[in-house]
C-alpha cells in the first residue's frame, strides 16, 4: 500500500521520535535536554558503553555519531525490530491515534499531480535564474548589487528575474512539456473567465524560490524593479502546493542551522533573511508578506523552544510585535516562548548588517526582550497613570493578558510577575491597602502631574538622567566568568559534574560565548572529553585567539586554581565556592538589569517619583552585588576584586 505524504508527515508530526526510541533505550539523564527535545543513549544498534546515539525530536530525527546509524520513525522501527515498512506505519499511526487510510485512488492521482507540479516549478526556478544572468537581466543583477548580494549568495538563495515579456516563462514551460493545466495549477499565470488570454504573473521582477520544509520549490516573491508597479513585493497566489499562512521563507535552511545555533530568528522581509544569511545568520526566516499567522508560528515552535523575532525599529514595526505578542500569549507553556529583538530606530536588519556588520545584530540579538516585558511595555509606555481610575484601568489590562495563557503553571507565573512589575511601578501602599493584583499602593504613583501641570509628567533632574545606574554597557572580559571557564576547560572533570550548571551558564561577553559553544559542541557529539580534545576543537572553530585571552587574564590574575597544573582537589574545592557566588550574583544580576530597564523608561517618560523609587531599589541591589563581589574576593584563585589582577 503506498501512504501518501502528508500522511506520514501527520503521524511523523503527532509522535515525538522520542517517544517511538525510548521504547527501546535508556535516555542518558546527563546529556539529555528534555525540554529541548535533545535526547542522549547508547546506540541499540551497536554495543558501547558511553552515549553516542542522538534522538532530536523536533528534527524527528536519529542519529549514531559511532555507527553513524541514522533515519526517522519508520526506518528506526524496520532496521532494529525487523519491520515491513507498511507494519512500521500502521505502529506509528496506532501511536499516533491516526486511523490508517483506505487505500484512494483520488488522492494517490493527487499526489502525483502535486509531484508533477513542483517538476514545473524547478523549471520556472531554472528560467529565473538563467534570466538574471542573460542580457535582459542586466537592470536585476545592478539592484542585487546595491543591496549588496554577492554572486555566492544569489546562487544559494537561487535568485532569479522574470522579465517584462508577457509570455516568456508560460512559452518557455510550454515548449518542455507542460500543460496549460500544470502552468495554471502552479499560479504562474493570471488567467480565469475574464481573461481571454493568460499571461506571465511575474513580469521585470526580481524573484525569489520559496521552499517547502523539504527545499522544494513551491512559490515565488518578485521584487518589482518599475517604480510604476502596483505592488512592490508580489507572491504567488494560494495553490495546491502553497499556502502563504503556513509557510516561512528559508523555513528548511534555517532548521537545518539551528541544530547548530539552538535558536531560530525570525524577520520580516526576503531581503533581510538574505543579507543575514549573508552576514552569517543562517538560522533566519521570514513570513511572506503579512502578519505572522499561527500556523508560522507553530513552525517557529517546531524549530526551537523559545524563536526570537526581530522587527524593523519604526512604529510599524513596534506594532508588528504587538501583534505576534498577542498571538503568541494563548499557546505559551514552559519551554514554549518567544523573544523580541527591536532594533535601532529606522533601520532594519539588512542597514544594520551593513553599517554595524555582524557584531551589531548580535548585540540587538543579545538585548531581546522577553515576551512578559514586551506586553508590560506596550501597557505602560507613554501612560499616564494619576488618578486611581487610570491605574485601576491599567491592572484590569493587564489581568485581562494573563488570564489568555492557557497553560495554568505558566499563567500563575506571568500573575505573580506583573504583581511584582505594578508594585514597582507603582510603589507601596499604606499596611492593609492592596490592589487586584495584591501590591501595596502607597499613592507615589508615576505620573501624578504637579499643580498647574497639566501633561501630568514631572521633569527628572539632570544628574539622575546621566546617571551609569540608568545605563547598560559592555566590557572587557569578566573575571569571575572567565576564570570559571577556564578552569572547566583546563579540567574537564568539571564539566561532568557541573554538566547541567555549565550548559546554563549566562555569559556577559562574545568570547566567552563562543568558548562555552565550542565546549557544549564537543560534550555532546565527541567521544573524547578531556583537555586535549577541547583545545583542539578550540583551534578548529578559530576561537583560539578568545582563549589565549582568556588564559592570559587568568594568569595576570594569580586564579592558580584555574590552571591546568591544579591539583583536582583544590579546583573542586575552590570552583565549588565560586560557582555558588556566581549563581547568588547572576541572580542579583538579573534583578538588576529588570530595574535598570524600568528606571530608564521613568526617566525617559520624565516620572520623578517612579525613578526616584526605582534608583533606591537599584542601589539596594547594587550594594548587594558589592557585598557579593566582596565575599568573591575571599575565595582563593576566583577573586574579582582582591589586587590579584595585574596589569
Amino acid at each position: 500500500m503506498r501512504f501518501s505524504p502528508s500522511f506520514l508527515d501527520e503521524i511523523r508530526d503527532r509522535v515525538p521520535i522520542s517517544a517511538v526510541v525510548g521504547l527501546r533505550v535508556t535516555w542518558d539523564k546527563r546529556k539529555t535536554n528534555t525540554s529541548r527535545g535533545d535526547w542522549w543513549a547508547c546506540c541499540p544498534f551497536h554495543g558501547e558503553k558511553s552515549p553516542s546515539f542522538h534522538c532530536e525530536d523536533r528534527k524527528g530525527r536519529y542519529h549514531c555519531f559511532g555507527c553513524g546509524a541514522s533515519g526517522d520513525h519508520f526506518k528506526f522501527l524496520t532496521e532494529l525490530d525487523g519491520m515491513s515498512f507498511p507494519e512500521a506505519v500502521e505502529r506509528i499511526a496506532e501511536m499516533a491515534g491516526v486511523a490508517m487510510p483506505e487505500r484512494d485512488v483520488m488522492a494517490e492521482r493527487r499526489e502525483q499531480q502535486r509531484a508533477s507540479l513542483t517538476d514545473v516549478m524547478e523549471m520556472a526556478t531554472a528560467f529565473f535564474q538563467d534570466r538574471l544572468q542573460s542580457s535582459d537581466g542586466a537592470k536585476a543583477r545592478a539592484y542585487l548589487r546595491e543591496r549588496g548580494l554577492n554572486s555566492v549568495t544569489q546562487q544559494s538563495f537561487r535568485l532569479g528575474y522574470a522579465p517584462e515579456a508577457r509570455n516568456a516563462l508560460k512559452e518557455h514551460l510550454a515548449a518542455r512539456g507542460a500543460s496549460r493545466d500544470q502552468i495554471e495549477a502552479c499560479g504562474l499565470v493570471v488567467h480565469g473567465p475574464d481573461v481571454p488570454v493568460s499571461y506571465d504573473r511575474f513580469r521585470d521582477r526580481v524573484m525569489f524560490p520559496i521552499e517547502d520544509s523539504r527545499g522544494r520549490v513551491i512559490a515565488f516573491g518578485g521584487r518589482a524593479l518599475s517604480r510604476d508597479a502596483l505592488a512592490k513585493y508580489l507572491n504567488s497566489n494560494d495553490t495546491e502546493l502553497f499556502h502563504k499562512g503556513n509557510v516561512l521563507y528559508n523555513f528548511a535552511r534555517a532548521r537545518r542551522a539551528q541544530q547548530k545555533v539552538g535558536t531560530v530568528i525570525a524577520v520580516e522581509g526576503y531581503m533581510d533573511v538574505i543579507a543575514l544569511a549573508q552576514a552569517g545568520f543562517e538560522n533566519v526566516v521570514a513570513p511572506l508578506g503579512t502578519a505572522l499567522t499561527e500556523n508560522q508560528l507553530e513552525l517557529l515552535w517546531r524549530m526551537t523552544g523559545e524563536p526570537i523575532l526581530c522587527f524593523d525599529g519604526d512604529q510599524a514595526g513596534l506594532k508588528a510585535a504587538w501583534r505576534a505578542a498577542d498571538l503568541a500569549l494563548p499557546g505559551i507553556a514552559a519551554g514554549r516562548t518567544l523573544r523580541f529583538a527591536l532594533l535601532p530606530e529606522g533601520q532594519d536588519p539588512d542597514d544594520l548588517v551593513k553599517n554595524s556588520g555582524p557584531e551589531g545584530f548580535r548585540e540587538v540579538l543579545a538585548q531581546a526582550r522577553p515576551l512578559a516585558e514586551l506586553l508590560w511595555l506596550r501597557e505602560t509606555s507613554g501612560g499616564v497613570f494619576d488618578t486611581p481610575e487610570r491605574r485601576a484601568e491599567l491592572e484590569k489590562n493587564l489581568r485581562e493578558l494573563t488570564t489568555r495563557i492557557r497553560d495554568e503553571d505558566v499563567r500563575r507565573h506571568y500573575q505573580q510577575d506583573m504583581r511584582e512589575r505594578v508594585q514597582t511601578f507603582f510603589g507601596r501602599a499604606p499596611s492593609g491597602q492592596r490592589g487586584r493584583f495584591g501590591n501595596q499602593d502607597r499613592g507615589n504613583f508615576a505620573g501624578r502631574p504637579k499643580p498647574g501641570q497639566a501633561s501630568g509628567r514631572f521633569a527628572v533632574s539632570e544628574s539622575l538622567a546621566r546617571s551609569a545606574l540608568v545605563r547598560t554597557g559592555g566590557g572587557p572580559l569578566p573575571p569571575r566568568e572567565t576564570v570559571m571557564l577556564v578552569a572547566m576547560i583546563n579540567h574537564p572533570a568539571l564539566l561532568e559534574e557541573h554538566f547541567d550548571a555549565f550548559e546554563e551558564m549566562s555569559l556577559p561577553h562574545p568570547d566567552l560565548r563562543r568558548l562555552h559553544a565550542v565546549v557544549l559542541d564537543v560534550m555532546a557529539h565527541a567521544e573524547q572529553h578531556d583537555r586535549e580534545a577541547l583545545i583542539k576543537a578550540i583551534g578548529e572553530a578559530g576561537v583560539d585567539e578568545a582563549w589565549e585571552a582568556s588564559l592570559a587574564l587568568v594568569r595576570r590574575m594569580r586564579a592558580w586554581t584555574a590552571l591546568e597544573d591544579a591539583a583536582l582537589d583544590d579546583v573542586r574545592e575552590a570552583f565549588g565556592q565560586a560557582a555558588a557566588l556566581y549563581s547568588r550574583a547572576r541572580e542579583l544580576r538579573q534583578q538588576r538589569t529588570s530595574v535598570q530597564a524600568a528606571l530608564a523608561e521613568a526617566v525617559e517618560r520624565g516620572e520623578e517619583e517612579a525613578a526616584q523609587h526605582l534608583l533606591q531599589v537599584l542601589n539596594t541591589i547594587s550594594m548587594d552585588i558589592a557585598n557579593v563581589e566582596q565575599l568573591d574576593a575571599l575565595v582563593e584563585g576566583f577573586g574579582v576584586s582582591s589586587g590579584r589582577v595585574q596589569t
